[in-house]
């Protein structure tokens, strides 16, 4: 089945045109050309080492690309981006984000706190009645109010990770990038969140999943983009790209694709 994108005239969320990066002298992008589209959620696959997480990071604006002619990085149809703005359409969980938050602060303290772009509750920042009945609602539609004044520290993975997907979302953000989501979670808690992802997918949230796991690829994916060494190797439908010959070009592996309930489960080929 051929991919139907959005509307030419709909402007793309991600517009990325022959981008260069480099770290510390080393180049990490090299040509890197891809376009997301609002409206059509998508999974970013790829093995270990593909450029993902750097994908992520020319995303959240923590890495830049090289300035050159015929080269580009747009978010909402804008390459200068105020990043306050940009909170307020985009929501980014990724590990970059977990490692900078303490162990002591509360689940609700750090939603009240993304109101304001940071991590904790200071003296100068105090929470409006329409931010307080927001993170409520949060808390309780990811089914954390139970755990609100708990420690980040004393919760389980999968309750650290849906109460980072509620930070992402306090600003009702259009599109949501997650970075490894299922990693480290355990089989509840994994179905657990893959149902909240597919909730907010239903209710009208463009959801870009970063990953190397297929079986964490929610049936309401439309849209599968394989990388490759931070190139475009693979971009499809996912009922098109999910097969066993495509996955195993792009893992370099042979692979077999099962399928049930709309998800799809790899196999050694």
């Amino acid at each position: 089945m051929e991919l139907v994108h959005a509307r030419d005239t709909d402007p793309a969320w991600l517009d990325c045109q022959a981008v260069e990066a480099w770290i510390n002298g080393h180049q990490v992008v090299k040509d890197l050309t891809l376009r997301l589209m609002r409206g059509e959620s998508t999974a970013v696959l790829g093995p270990n080492g593909a450029g993902k997480t750097t994908l992520v990071k020319l995303i959240s604006r923590s890495l830049y690309p090289v300035v050159k002619p015929g080269s580009h990085l747009r978010l909402f149809g804008s390459e200068t981006v105020n990043l306050w703005a940009l909170r307020q359409r985009l929501g980014i969980v990724s590990s970059e984000v977990e490692q900078r938050i303490p162990a002591s602060i509360t689940g609700r303290e750090l939603l009240l706190a993304a109101f304001f772009g940071a991590i904790g509750l200071g003296r100068d920042r105090t929470p409006t009645a329409d931010q307080w009945s927001r993170t409520e609602a949060l808390l309780q539609r990811m089914d954390l109010d139970g755990l609100a004044d708990e420690n980040y520290g004393q919760l389980s993975e999968g309750q650290r990770r849906r109460l980072l997907i509620a930070r992402a979302l306090v600003h009702a953000p259009e599109v949501l990038v997650l970075d490894e989501p299922t990693n480290a979670l355990d089989l509840r808690a994994r179905h657990t969140l893959l149902r909240t992802l597919r909730d907010l997918c239903q209710q009208g949230t463009t959801l870009v999943l970063v990953t190397h796991q297929v079986d964490s690829i929610i049936p309401e994916i439309q849209r599968v983009v394989g990388l490759q060494n931070c190139l475009v190797s693979l971009d499809g439908s996912a009922e098109d790209a999910l097969t066993g010959p495509r996955l195993s070009a792009l893992f370099d592996t042979p692979l077999a694709v099962v399928q049930a309930g709309g998800y799809r489960q790899v196999l050694p080929g």
